[in-house]
């Protein structure tokens, strides 16, 4: 079974990406949003409750483990368990270098901008690296904004130094639900989605029997919360959610 973890709901469009491809596989999404947000956590911290969502999702099964959140992949390579685990971060460095560009804008979290983790894997000579930090994106997207005016002011602060390069990544797996924004203040940009490039790893290395049973949906905050924002920002019927407590 594939384990899908994120803070919130932005992993729920690698869900989706991944079902396009694998649409009877068994999967088992976790949201936790009742933690501290990932991107706020010590590095030592965030890796430890990291280890405790694994050893939760083992128990239930789950035996693949995707870090659909970029904040989380940025400390995968310490973390130490024995389930085969990727992160977002490597799919979205390897599909933007695939493109050819050679300018590159980053959009995210704090953390993940300031752990430099798309800036040392986009680096090469003649290539350009641009990154800003996009809070409160995250924020209202995973509340269910989509197209608010102040969301759509935020975006167009944030891109505004942005708009001479040939590539954007969404480095935030809340992006991709505003990706029509973006194309619309970066026209002619490319947009890199790593939750796609992921998928089609995922879908390529790990041939698990698939069983077809529906998603499975876990969370450590309010499951009404997350029902209401996945409808909303990817327009995904989550149906049962249970809470959990790590």
């Amino acid at each position: 079974m594939i384990g899908i973890v994120d803070w919130g709901i932005g992993g729920i469009g690698f869900l989706q990406e991944l079902r396009k491809r694998r649409p009877r596989a068994d999967i088992l999404y976790f949201s936790d949003t009742g933690a501290t947000p990932y991107g706020r956590l010590a590095r030592a911290a965030l890796g430890a409750r990291l280890a405790a969502v694994v050893a939760a999702l083992a128990a239930r099964g789950v035996t693949h483990l995707a870090v659909a959140c970029n904040a989380a992949s940025t400390v995968l390579p310490k973390v130490g368990w024995s389930m085969p685990t990727t992160g977002v971060i490597e799919h979205g460095s390897r599909f933007a270098l695939a493109t050819g560009a050679r300018s590159f804008g980053v959009v995210g979290g704090v953390r993940t901008i300031r752990s430099g983790a798309y800036r040392r894997a986009l680096a090469g000579p003649g290539r350009r690296i641009r990154q800003r930090v996009a809070q409160p994106l995250s924020a209202l997207i995973e509340a269910g904004d989509v197209g608010s005016p102040e969301l759509r002011g935020e975006v167009r602060r944030i891109v505004a130094p942005l708009r001479d390069v040939d590539a954007l990544v969404l480095g935030c797996t809340h992006y991709p639900a505003i990706a029509p924004l973006f194309g619309e203040l970066l026209k002619g940009v490319k947009l890199i989605d790593p939750a796609a490039a992921m998928a089609d790893w995922v879908d390529q290395r790990w041939p698990l029997a698939d069983g077809g049973s529906p998603p499975a949906f876990l969370t450590s905050g309010d499951p009404r919360a997350m029902r209401l924002a996945a409808r909303r920002a990817f327009g995904e019927e989550l149906g049962r959610v249970e809470r959990v407590v790590l």
